[in-house]
């Protein structure tokens, strides 16, 4: 039987994640919390408004204009300082690049310590990075804007009517994926501008996680896992998804693939989280309930232990072989 670690913290989780082998948990208030041979914190800002984690940094920011690194000792560096405007998104690239958004400028700290500046017409709302290549994508009001931060040239714009609030590329660099204010998905297929229209959510989508290899998207707004397929050339263009641990009185609130196996974590509004496979739907209970509903779940490398934090502060760690 899985068991759980819990971690009773005050407040909003915005991250769960791993640096290393240790799990960290970063909350609205700013502090980084971090179970390694017992709990220990530091605060990193005076109020968090977003994060990302790459397996060896997780990157901060901040409503005090601060954009902040936490390494696996615990030990936080300073990146950037914007004075009293808000960083509302950060993301973590390759070879220790970070982009981080503020209002409707996003900047980018490249490799070699020179950071560029994008600035755009409406509020840069999410950014993410390419995953081969040195190219971010931001989410903006009515579609999102492609650029080459190593190099100088004119953006790509891609259109679509309405707010788009996260953004995601698939881990072959295929397709690009936004989040809606409305209850949808948008995405393009890169190679052609083609457009991917997902919708039927009751919800607002807030949580996403990729399988491995990218086969499928798993999405969280619904009363179960609603997980797009991308296996093939055109994506979930003409598809129907899968629909995973579905329960008629909880929403599902956050997603997790294994990093190793067609297998996703689907946490729920009441707390409990489930382990679904794929390619059956067979449902194993990680979780039976908790104080509050889920908002981030990780994975460790070995896709033994996964981390979870929640609304409430409600947070810990489940190991699956117990």
């Amino acid at each position: 039987m899985p068991t759980v670690a819990p971690l009773d913290l005050a407040g909003h989780c915005i991250k769960a994640c791993w640096l290393g082998d240790i799990p960290f948990f970063a909350l609205a208030d700013g502090t980084v919390h971090r179970l390694d041979r017992g709990h220990k914190a530091v605060e990193v800002h005076d109020g968090l408004l977003s994060a990302a984690a790459d397996g060896n940094r997780l990157i901060t920011g901040g409503e005090d204009g601060k954009v902040m690194a936490v390494d696996a000792t615990g030990e936080a560096t300073e990146i950037a300082s914007l004075g009293r405007k808000w960083i509302s998104a950060v993301a973590s690239g390759p070879q220790g690049t970070v982009a981080w958004a503020s209002g409707r400028t996003v900047h980018v700290a490249l490799a070699g310590g020179k950071t560029r500046r994008f600035d755009h017409p409406r509020t840069a709302e999410a950014v993410s990075f390419a995953p081969k290549g040195l190219r971010i994508a931001v989410a903006r009001y009515n579609g999102a804007t492609l650029h080459f931060p190593a190099t100088e040239g004119t953006p790509t714009e891609l259109e679509w009517a309405g707010a788009h609030t996260g953004i995601t590329f698939s881990p072959d660099g295929a397709f690009l994926v936004t989040t809606m204010q409305e209850n949808a998905l948008h995405g393009w297929k890169l190679a052609d501008g083609k457009h991917m229209r997902m919708s039927g959510y009751p919800a607002k989508v807030k949580d996403w996680s990729w399988s491995v290899k990218g086969r499928w998207l798993a999405t969280s707004g619904a009363n179960a896992a609603i997980v797009w397929p991308f296996q093939s050339k055109d994506g979930p263009m003409g598809k129907a998804p899968l629909e995973l641990g579905t329960r008629g009185d909880a929403m599902v609130t956050a997603v997790a693939c294994h990093p190793t196996d067609e297998i996703a974590a689907v946490g729920y509004g009441d707390g409990m989280v489930l382990a679904v496979r794929f390619a059956d739907g067979k449902e194993v209970v990680l979780r039976r309930g908790g104080k509050g509903a889920p908002t981030s779940m990780a994975w460790d490398r070995e896709g033994r232990r996964l981390a979870f934090g929640s609304e409430t502060g409600d947070c810990g760690v489940i190991d699956v072989a117990g």
